[in-house]
């Protein structure tokens, strides 16, 4: 790799590629632009050239596209929560969409399939129920801030975002318009308590330090949870803030489920034993008239606004019968298997992960539903067909696999079980599209269809429907 330090160029940008990052081409070679919008020129710093491409970065704005717009959020372009706020929605759409297309054309070499548009998230800010914060102690410092050589204190505590590719770097927030902004408050009081009785973070150099994660979750009806997540108390100061912490959220803030956990592992996953418990120790969330416990560590789609038009995707693609019996794998909590029951004869979800299947099966509990059954099993194994030897024969299969996708020994399996339609949801389009290839051959996609969950964000949930050749 050679680095080429504040070389300027002019550039005009094209179009954005997967993972948000903006392409420009000049001279018949390829450029990797942070900071630009297709449709503009820019006077770019080219910052590192590789085999394929030079990787730059935009230093300003000759002629500004049609397609930009003011980002809100005064820590844009450097806090790692969104990258795509200065581009305008319509845009983020059309490009979310793009993606699909091509991921399908240069890996799937496949270009004729009929992709949908986007359909758009019902809030554009403020659609997160859930923001996990991460204490630090190292906080990452803007060129503003080192450009003003002022002494900046508090250098060694930060409470916000991980700063992108820097997972060592937490930068300092005092805003953010992903989420409700009772988290803002929850956030601002906390770090200024920690501050004021001097509560170390944790760092992930030396492995001392206390505080870790703080975790809020928000549900449709307006109720809230809190999990601060530590390492074991180490004095009586620690012990006194995690009681004022307690004592604040619950009296003045009028939070409903205040949790503290214990993470003493030297990775900084929030996640923890759970120690202490206030109020409420799940929320519910109801969607389409089903209902979800939430408790504090399970997995839950993120918009919960989306999920109807998510929920209805899947079911428009698949065109579900009542005599169906339909495989969930990578079920999670049990969203989707739940979300069909209504509509088929019967569902059965497979997931890795023991505590979501426990929660699956108590969400199934508190709807009353009879015709679903959960099981966990590695559906990545080297025997992925040994849980199916006991359930009824397949119609539709739903795959809902991690951004890695499935695993080579599943598809095998698929292809072995033959079942008449797939549905296939992805957060990944390009894993998918990989997924596609190795089925192609005895299945054809006949729709895709793009929700948009993640507004101001290059993700994207793509939903194929596959139907036996």
């Amino acid at each position: 790799m050679k680095k080429i330090i504040n070389k300027e160029i002019e550039l005009v940008i094209d179009s954005i590629g997967f993972e948000g990052v903006s392409i420009a081409r000049k001279e018949g070679l390829v450029y990797l632009v942070k900071g630009g919008i297709p449709g503009e020129k820019i006077l770019a710093i080219e910052k590192r050239k590789k085999r394929r491409y030079t990787e730059a970065v935009t230093r300003e704005i000759i002629e500004p596209s049609k397609y930009r717009t003011e980002a809100k959020c005064r820590h844009f372009g450097v806090c790692g929560g969104c990258s795509w706020q200065n581009l305008k929605y319509e845009q983020q759409l059309f490009w979310k969409r793009q993606h699909i297309i091509d991921s399908f054309k240069h890996i799937a070499k496949i270009d004729n399939i009929e992709v949908a548009d986007t359909l758009p998230s019902p809030k554009e800010y403020r659609y997160r129920n859930k923001m996990e914060f991460s204490f630090g102690s190292s906080r990452w410092l803007t060129d503003n801030e080192i450009e003003d050589e002022k002494d900046i204190e508090n250098k060694s505590f930060a409470l916000g975002l991980h700063v992108p590719g820097r997972y060592d770097k937490v930068l300092d927030i005092d805003e953010c318009y992903l989420i409700d902004n009772l988290a803002l408050s929850v956030l601002i009081d906390i770090k200024n308590k920690a501050l004021d009785s001097d509560i170390k973070p944790f760092s992930e150099k030396t492995h001392h330090g206390f505080l870790k994660n703080l975790v809020f979750r928000i549900v449709s009806s307006g109720k809230t949870m809190v999990i601060l997540i530590t390492t074991d108390y180490s004095n009586e100061e620690e012990k006194k803030f995690v009681d004022w912490v307690f004592n604040h959220l619950k009296n003045n803030l009028k939070i409903d489920s205040i949790i503290h956990a214990v993470n003493n592992s030297v990775n900084t996953v929030a996640v923890g034993d759970i120690k202490r418990t206030e109020g409420e120790d799940s929320l519910i969330e109801e969607i389409e008239g089903v209902k979800f416990k939430i408790s504090p560590f399970s997995f839950f789609q993120t918009n919960t606004g989306q999920l109807p038009s998510f929920m209805n995707s899947i079911i428009e693609l698949s065109q579900f019968n009542n005599s169906d019996i339909v495989w969930d794998l990578f079920c999670g909590t049990g969203a989707i298997s739940l979300a069909l029951s209504g509509i088929v004869q019967s569902v059965y979800g497979i997931e890795l992960n023991e505590n979501s299947i426990s929660d699956a099966k108590e969400n199934a509990r508190l709807n009353n539903i009879k015709n679903t059954e959960f099981m966990a099993y590695d559906l990545n194994s080297k025997t992925p067909g040994e849980i199916f030897k006991y359930l009824p024969e397949c119609d539709v299969l739903v795959l809902d696999p991690p951004r890695a996708g499935l695993h080579k020994n599943l598809i095998d399996f698929i292809l072995k079980i033959s079942p008449l339609k797939i549905i296939y949801v992805s957060c990944n389009p390009a894993s998918q599209a990989r997924d596609y290839s190795l089925l192609e051959e005895f299945y054809k996609i006949f729709k895709i269809q793009p929700v948009d969950m993640f507004p101001h964000t290059y993700h994207i949930e793509s939903i194929a429907g596959l139907i036996k050749r």
